[in-house]
């Protein structure tokens, strides 16, 4: 006969199923935030719990845990007589084509620029190594908040050398992507950027203007964009609010 479990062992594995099961939810709300995100679900509304349980092989348990999961994002909501609908809308910012914001949503509205602060300053150490200019030089600092559809989506800070940044002081930065205003003071078509993406947490002035909790999670864009001659012209560090947009991009494997 197998042998009786001691009172100890049994919290332990209720420990085991709990933990079991939230993964399971973690995974399944994994699978259909992507269905939600790609638009699988036309008419906004997810299909019932028992189909849900049925089509992924999961306990009703794992899979109200799961909507809980998509719920606790603002992602969905429970409607009294519809079920589950969608109710929040990530937009979609490519990584494969180096375009600005307004350029990259085009197809989901129109981008409004806040100007939040505009000027020549001295360029911080780093700044000024990373844009290949001498210590001490001055940079134009802009800073815009930017919306779509009337949200608060980004707010970008961007550092580029007054020879070329100086020319902006004149240009319309409310309604104009900063890459269209220097390819067209350039007289050319940008090169390339390099890009690094991470987590980071709301500060209180990010919070703020973003209309974010402090301490929610945003995706910060650092990205230092080139001249096609190889010149740095323009240095950026851009926070998403990550509950609004979605990265996506096409990676190939090298032979």
């Amino acid at each position: 006969m197998p042998a009786e479990r001691t009172p100890a062992a049994l919290p332990v594995a209720a420990a085991r199923r709990r933990r079991l099961r939230a993964d399971r939810a973690r995974q399944l709300a994994d699978l259909l935030r992507h269905q939600i995100l790609t638009g699988a679900f036309p008419q906004g509304v997810l299909p019932l719990e028992d189909v849900l349980t049925a089509d992924h092989h999961a306990s009703r348990n794992t899979v109200r845990q799961a909507l809980d999961l998509l719920r606790g994002e603002g992602l969905v909501e429970r409607q009294p007589g519809v079920g589950t609908v969608v109710v929040g809308e990530k937009y979609p910012h490519g990584l494969n084509r180096l375009q600005g914001l307004a350029e990259t949503l085009h197809e989901h509205g129109h981008v409004t620029n806040e100007v939040r602060n505009l000027g020549p300053v001295r360029a911080p150490g780093p700044v000024a190594h990373r844009l290949g200019l001498p210590d001490g030089a001055d940079v134009l600092c802009v800073e815009r908040l930017r919306r779509l559809g009337g949200l608060p989506l980004s707010l970008d800070l961007s550092y580029l050398p007054m020879d070329v940044g100086g020319e902006l002081l004149g240009c319309d930065l409310e309604n104009t992507d900063v890459f269209r205003l220097l390819e067209q003071l350039t007289g050319g078509p940008l090169g390339h950027a390099d890009i690094t993406l991470e987590a980071v947490n709301a500060d209180a002035h990010a919070a703020a203007v973003l209309q974010a909790p402090r301490g929610a999670a945003l995706l910060l864009l650092e990205r230092l964009t080139h001249l096609p001659c190889g010149r740095p012209v323009d240095l950026e560090f851009i926070r998403f609010r990550g509950d609004r947009i979605t990265m996506s991009g096409v990676l190939r494997r090298s032979p």
